[in-house]
């Protein structure tokens, strides 16, 4: 069950349900029809009672919502409602009774529609929480009224309640639900995995512009936004060439940030920092390979040191060194894997240390740091690992309801 399913991005989308398939799972997919993140419903699609699709041997049930992804809150709220009322619906009266129901976040939507189905039809449900609510919230400044963060939070802790089982992404997020009355047995840790068939078999060329192999490339790939606080990267670049550093830095994508920083850039007279447009995740696995280090880099904040950025298991998987510039449990992955570098967030001067050390080890010591990554993601990250774990445990709560 899941607000969002492809053709929209999403993470647990349908490469999840295509490997339960194959692991031996019988899956329907409950979700709305797709109009995220523009808020119009995608081509050869309109909104219906119901449309039921088979996608790769799945079963795709859309129901009805209010298409909007727009600034009105007014508007984003009916779209939330609207997919949770028409989703709560068909799971009540209209679905086949399923074995176990696994619900992907978020709580105050899918999170308290699938405790409800739970509740009336008596199946157990798994819940899966990518981000936590309302710490996310109030960390990004989506929400700042206290009363509403007090209610998200009443919410959550009623949804954890009547859940059967909760997997989170970090170490750092169980602490954190133990922290608030959730059992420790209640919950497993399934590290997220990456996009392993665009990063295996990348399309499109690299940009002319992309600088060449005198220089040191370090490649930063994602959003880029409040959260990200990359003038520390480029106060790091500006260290750097005062130095007369072979290091450049590569900012692929985009965000609320990128024109400020390209303007900052251009203000301290950078010529070590390049900057690209997004490109499709299909595209993406080029960049990583053209770099000889990827760089992860989120500011302080005591959320992000129990988050691991999903960028993470990428740039292992690509079997490329990482500068880690996040403290918390994406830093102890990356220590434990011995796959790169652990510095201080917002540290310029650091950032800019480790950078040059990486520029001044040979050749062999960084393809040997990156294929440390590459083994460790193998055997503990990846795709068919993590959803034979979530495996486990739908077959756990189906043979328990079962007997009950």
């Amino acid at each position: 069950m899941t607000q969002w399913f492809d053709p929209e991005p999403t993470f647990k989308g349908l490469v999840f349900a295509r490997e339960l398939v194959r692991q031996g799972f019988d899956v329907e997919v409950v979700t709305g029809f797709p109009n995220y993140p523009g808020g119009k419903i995608y081509p050869g699609y309109r909104v219906s009672m119901l449309r039921r699709e088979i996608v790769d041997g799945i079963q795709v049930t859309r129901v009805p919502l209010y298409p909007n992804h727009g600034p009105s809150a007014l508007k984003r709220v009916v779209n939330y409602v609207s997919f949770s009322f028409s989703a709560l619906l068909y799971g009540l009266f209209m679905a086949k009774r399923p074995d176990v129901i696994y619900a992907y976040h978020p709580p105050l939507t899918v999170g308290v529609v699938a405790s409800l189905v739970r509740f009336f039809r008596g199946v157990p449900v798994v819940y899966d929480i990518q981000d936590m609510w309302p710490d996310t919230l109030r960390s990004t400044g989506m929400v700042s009224s206290a009363r509403a963060l007090n209610v998200v939070q009443l919410v959550c802790k009623w949804v954890y309640r009547r859940v059967d089982h909760i997997v989170v992404l970090s170490p750092g997020f169980k602490t954190l639900l133990e922290q608030r009355g959730v059992s420790s047995s209640k919950v497993d840790v399934i590290y997220n995995w990456a996009d392993e068939t665009a990063l295996s078999a990348p399309k499109g060329n690299i940009p002319s512009n992309f600088p060449g192999n005198e220089r040191f490339r370090i490649v930063f790939a994602g959003n880029m936004g409040r959260a990200q606080a990359l003038d520390s990267v480029l106060d790091a670049a500006a260290l750097l060439q005062a130095r007369q550093s072979r290091v450049t830095f590569v900012m692929l994508g985009g965000g609320v940030d990128v024109e400020r920083l390209e303007f900052k850039a251009k203000e301290l007279s950078l010529r070590n920092i390049v900057f690209f447009p997004p490109v499709p995740m299909a595209e993406v696995g080029v960049f990583l390979e053209a770099s000889d280090v990827l760089l992860v880099h989120l500011r302080k904040d005591p959320l992000f040191e129990v988050t691991i950025p999903s960028k993470t298991q990428a740039y292992m998987a690509v079997s490329k060194p990482l500068l880690m510039a996040v403290e918390g449990d994406a830093a102890e992955l990356v220590t434990r894997a011995d796959c790169g570098l652990v510095v201080e967030s917002e540290n310029a001067e650091a950032l800019a240390s480790a950078a040059d050390r990486f520029a001044s080890m040979p050749l062999d010591d960084l393809e040997e740091m990156g294929g440390r990554g590459k083994s460790y993601y193998s055997n503990n990250l990846a795709l068919q690992v993590g959803v034979a774990k979530f495996g486990t445990i739908f077959a756990r709560l189906a043979a328990g309801n079962s007997s009950c």
